[in-house]
């Protein structure tokens, strides 16, 4: 375990958090990795029958991947490598056991987003910040199988809208449109309601849930869809280095298209 991601085994829940609150709880690739061990690891002990995924500090569940880390992409496969790191990723908070829930408090975006998207319910606070904005800030993209996720969860309407814009979504549009279930006023409530919720999924038919989660997955894996090229075109290009830098040093970016 690293010390950047915590996991505690409560009664019958594991509860995550992602622990750099100096960084807003950016996510590093190691984190990543642990994230996927653990939910992977779920598999064997059958005294675990929830999860929960949080953020510390108190500002963010977490603010995307750490940017830092995308400096040292030079060629086409590191792009494709990482992406396939985060289907991977995600496919394993998707294919955990047991039922995932995301307690979100505030800033939720990139990575961050992508992790509780995958989760099997979201509820929020008030300060609940949502979103993807990559066309404001590096100019890369999320992979096709990311997307079809989110279409699922939003439409492919509000998806477009917004990562087109680089809007983030409030807790009453999240709830309105059904991305969260829930919105609680402060984090204390949050983390209460989390906890109220997991022993509640601990007392269902475990294969009921197991079963459920894993048809709804393979009802949208059945489509698969080549994005490499894409991938390629984004990351590869001037305008995501450009990205990357403008924002590390707090500077506004001035795309080119190439």
């Amino acid at each position: 375990m690293t010390k950047d991601l915590i996991s505690e085994q409560r009664g019958q829940t594991i509860w995550v958090t992602f622990n750099r609150p100096e960084a807003r709880n950016a996510l590093t690739f190691g984190m990543y990795d642990e994230l996927a061990r653990i939910c992977e690891s779920v598999g064997d002990d059958s005294s675990v029958r929830a999860m929960i995924i949080i953020g510390a500090g108190g500002k963010a569940f977490a603010a995307g991947t750490d940017m830092s880390q995308f400096r040292a992409f030079e060629t086409p496969k590191d792009a494709l490598d990482y992406e396939d790191e985060i289907n991977r990723v995600l496919t394993a908070v998707e294919q955990c056991r047991v039922p995932t829930v995301a307690a979100i408090h505030g800033a939720c975006t990139g990575g961050g987003a992508s992790i509780a998207a995958a989760c099997d319910i979201r509820i929020a606070s008030q300060p609940l910040k949502f979103g993807f904005p990559i066309a404001r800030t590096l100019g890369n993209c999320l992979n096709a199988a990311n997307l079809a996720r989110l279409t699922e969860l939003l439409g492919a309407g509000r998806v477009r809208e917004m990562i087109f814009t680089a809007r983030l979504l409030g807790a009453d549009e999240a709830l309105a449109c059904g991305l969260i279930s829930e919105v609680l006023p402060d984090e204390r409530a949050l983390l209460e309601r989390a906890e109220a919720l997991a022993d509640r999924l601990a007392g269902m038919a475990p294969l009921t849930l197991e079963a459920t989660k894993e048809a709804m997955r393979r009802n949208r894996a059945a489509i698969f869809v080549e994005d490499s090229d894409l991938i390629t075109l984004c990351y590869m290009s001037e305008d995501f280095k450009h990205g990357i830098e403008a924002f590390l040093s707090r500077s506004k970016p001035e795309w080119s298209g190439r």
